[in-house]
């Protein structure tokens, strides 16, 4: 497989309190999303390179839920939430909640589609309570976070 890093874009919206975060993968649709349920593999992958991850507890499944800290020289970052609906190799909606903002937990959804080729696209979409919340959560610094994650998801889906 090859390690083309593709643009990682991530779109405000103006009408709604949302982000929307479009990325292509050299990888099939499944293997990227097996890539975001599998503890072993979201480990690897998920936030900047400055941070270690733990999980607490990883359960990817329609009903289950999920906690996680990110560890880097300026302390621990922990995240948590609840999966809604699981669609193995297709879809995930979940909440997501930051420690440092309990009361501005977001709703996401993030479709995987196959574009054929061994090639796919995931589109995420997060939708906060308000303007304000989705605008803390943009300057939190999510943008780099999510940008370097993904360029490591390109190693890990490369082998």
């Amino acid at each position: 497989m090859s390690t083309t890093t593709f643009e990682t874009r991530i779109e405000v919206d103006e009408k709604v309190p949302a982000v929307h975060i479009t990325r292509e993968f050299n990888a099939p649709a499944a293997t990227v999303f097996q890539a975001h349920v599998d503890p072993g593999l979201l480990v690897r992958w998920l936030g900047p390179r400055s941070c270690e991850m733990r999980i607490g507890h990883y359960d990817a499944r329609t009903g289950g839920s999920y906690r996680y800290t990110h560890i880097d020289a300026d302390g621990e970052y922990g995240f948590w939430g609840s999966f809604h609906e699981i669609r193995p190799g297709e879809l995930i909606v979940q909440t997501f909640g930051f420690d440092g903002a309990p009361d501005g937990v977001a709703l996401e959804r993030i479709v995987f589609t196959d574009l054929g080729d061994g090639r796919s696209r995931l589109v995420s979409t997060s939708l906060a309570e308000s303007f304000e919340t989705r605008d803390e959560f943009v300057a939190s610094g999510m943008e780099y976070g999510v940008r370097e994650g993904y360029e490591k998801l390109d190693e890990v889906l490369a082998g």
